[in-house]
């Protein structure tokens, strides 16, 4: 590591001990409460948790139904409730068809489905991707690999501090052979934006 780098480093790490010892001063949170939830919440935070909504929609038409109804409870019934988050933040989920094909923004921050899709990429949150997927999905979807057809509708959801937004992709030919657990692992977090769709990797 650089000078420099080791430098700022030392200097973020400075400033988190002194909120973490205005909190503590403050009876708002301890040390060993902070580590606790960071370690709980890593487990938990991963885009296999929407991976798993997204394969019992594909196997469960009715699991389809209450996901596309309300994924908020539809996650809980799988165990991604999304602890932490505030009830006035709503999951929905929206999903693929060979008509439409649906991709997530936020355009004026970076608000994510964290409990369900993981960390964000950093491209998530850049301002080239914020302003030019609204402006022009196809350019984007392109540059990200993804050709959609012509006849295929392209529609943009931008999140906001009330709303999060899962994509449902279709579930690739050949998937219905897989075992669920080989399905979630066919679901990636950019399937969830929607800035990719599953596939199944060809049988050598």
């Amino acid at each position: 590591m650089s000078g420099s780098g080791h430098h700022r480093n030392a200097e973020l790490q400075a400033r988190v001990n002194r909120l973490l010892d205005l909190a503590e001063a403050r009876g708002v949170i301890t040390r060993p409460e902070v580590d606790a939830r960071i370690e709980a919440y890593g487990d938990r935070v991963t885009a296999r948790n929407g991976a798993e909504m997204v394969v019992r929609a594909w196997n469960s038409p009715e699991y389809r139904d209450r996901l596309l109804a309300d994924a908020g409870a539809a996650a809980a019934e799988l165990g991604h409730a999304g602890s932490g988050y505030s009830s006035d933040i709503r999951l929905h989920a929206v999903a693929n068809t060979p008509d439409v094909h649906h991709v997530v923004v936020c355009t004026l921050c970076s608000c994510y489905p964290l409990a369900w899709l993981g960390p964000p990429p950093a491209w998530y949150k850049s301002e080239a991707y914020r302003s030019r997927v609204v402006r022009d999905p196809r350019g984007v979807l392109r540059e990200f690999g993804l050709v959609l057809p012509n006849t295929t509708e392209v529609q943009v959801w931008d999140a906001s501090a009330e709303a999060r937004y899962l994509v449902v992709p279709m579930r690739p030919d050949g998937a219905e052979a897989l075992s669920e657990a080989e399905q979630v692992d066919l679901v990636t977090r950019d399937c969830l934006i929607g800035t990719a769709v599953p596939t199944v990797p060809a049988r050598v």
